[in-house]
């Protein structure tokens, strides 16, 4: 058990993938206290009726009260405001010594065991493997792990904001003489491979390749060579360890180009009926529908697998209004709308009937939300299909690391004829505090933008708090 992290005298219950019929076997790891040694376990066994009741049941003690903590905060936008607008002033990269959360050990041990912890994976190597298991433990099918670099497009100001790392840079500039921006973005992320294993999945920032990438994704092609190298030594490697890539969506002025690259990576590396390569579809833009249909087309006319990653969408600050949804319920309905046509096969002319109908393509489908009813509805959706012998497509589930945790608990808490829970994967990053902040700032900007969710996620770890306190 990692003790900073999770922290506390508390027991630790952790899902064990293989428990018995109508039982779920938990491994309870004790922290450091008077009477139990540290690293003993035991093994006990909870009915799966009561996760179904309970699925906060199987959170760390530790980790439980930090995310009432955070949950507390996001759910308030009397603190939550404050709280923003003083994470993004720590977020500048000039700060004197007194606010520099790399410099100042008091702000940097107060963020990391906070926010930090709650977010993100670790600095160190060694912190993220640690991180990782625990999140198996816990019953987790894998993690999805990405490297904290990245660019970020401000539309109002026509100006990125290159969250970058010099992590790498000496390191890559003496492996080669060339664009150490890609190089340094290179070796940070084949480092992030050997973080995890089988199973999981590594996720893609590809502006964190640096300027030169980012310009060539705005003007819609396909990045330098050395890029284009980069990516398929990455993909090579994790096709070889049973890794899937997923490429993250990114600010809508680099889009295009980043979904052309995609593209021709699931051409060459989907091809034996499984999707190693995903592309991120946001379902919050106007144009998505249209681009899905595109894709769709090529990977039914190349014979490839589309790997489908369907998101609400992440960029709302900085992106262009008019290209977003007009509504949060035309975002609802769109997303909803995708993904159960992929579990159905049918979306727009693929899979239906008639004169214009065409064959539905290999598609796998990753549903990433936090939303409640979208995910659960979708499971529902997929095991009644399977249970009928309908036709439909492989899918899994993912929720970032530290939200929304009442949901991927309730998705495991779920479980078919075969006795198994749907795959369901939490997505964390890694890299020091002051490489990791844009993002923190992005995941707090999201609990602002959804404060109704983050209420039932705050009531949800009050209501599992009160439970432990006064007994079950």
């Amino acid at each position: 058990m990692l003790q900073p992290r999770f922290g506390g005298n508390a027991l630790r219950c952790v899902a064990n993938k293989k428990g018995l019929t109508g039982l779920n076997t938990f491994e309870v790891r004790w922290a450091s206290t008077s009477a139990v040694p540290r690293g003993k376990t035991e093994t006990i066994q909870i009915p799966s009726q009561s996760l179904k009741q309970h699925p906060l049941a199987a959170m760390p003690t530790g980790m439980l009260l930090r995310s009432l903590l955070i949950a507390t905060v996001s759910s308030n936008k009397f603190l939550l405001i404050p709280s923003l607008h003083l994470l993004s002033f720590f977020s500048k990269p000039d700060r004197s010594y007194l606010f520099n959360i790399d410099r100042n050990p008091v702000l940097k041990a107060l963020l990391k065991r906070t926010l930090y912890n709650q977010f993100c994976a670790g600095e160190t190597e060694k912190e993220t493997r640690a991180c990782v298991k625990q999140l198996k433990d816990l019953g987790f099918k894998g993690v999805i792990l990405t490297y904290a670099k990245e660019m970020v497009f401000d539309h109002k100001s026509k100006s990125p904001n290159h969250h970058t790392s010099d992590k790498f840079v000496e390191e890559g500039a003496k492996a080669v003489a060339n664009d150490t921006d890609i190089e340094a973005w290179r070796v940070g992320t084949l480092k992030t491979v050997d973080l995890i294993s089988e199973g999981d999945i590594l996720a893609l920032k590809t502006t964190g390749g640096g300027p030169a990438v980012a310009e060539s994704f705005s003007k819609g092609g396909l990045p330098p060579q050395q890029m284009l190298d980069a990516l398929d030594e990455i993909a090579v490697k994790c096709k070889e360890r049973g890794i899937q890539i997923i490429v993250d969506a990114e600010s809508q002025h680099w889009q295009k180009g980043i979904g052309r690259t995609t593209l021709e990576l699931m051409r060459k590396f989907n091809t034996d009926g499984k999707a190693v390569i995903y592309n991120t579809y946001q379902a919050y833009l106007k144009i998505t529908p249209s681009v899905l249909a595109q894709h769709l087309a090529e990977a039914e006319k190349d014979g490839f697998t589309l790997g489908l990653k369907l998101v609400r969408g992440a960029y709302i600050l900085s992106d262009d209004r008019t290209l977003i949804c007009d509504t949060k319920e035309d975002t609802d309905n769109q997303y909803n709308g995708i993904a159960q046509g992929a579990l159905r096969q049918q979306i727009g002319d693929f899979g239906a009937s008639g004169p214009n109908a065409r064959p539905f393509p290999s598609v796998n489908l990753f549903l990433a939300s936090h939303n409640r009813d979208s995910v659960l509805s979708a499971n529902k959706l997929h095991r009644q299909r399977l249970e009928a012998g309908l036709p439909t497509v492989p899918v899994a589930f993912g929720q970032l690391h530290g939200m929304s945790d009442e949901v991927s608990f309730s998705l495991l808490a779920e479980k078919g004829e075969n006795e198994m829970p749907p795959e369901v994967f939490k997505c964390s990053t890694w890299g020091s505090m002051g490489e990791c902040v844009g993002y923190l700032l992005r995941r707090a900007v999201e609990n602002r933008d959804a404060v109704l969710r983050t209420k039932d996620e705050f009531a949800a770890l009050r209501a599992e708090t009160r439970r432990r306190v006064f007994g079950a």
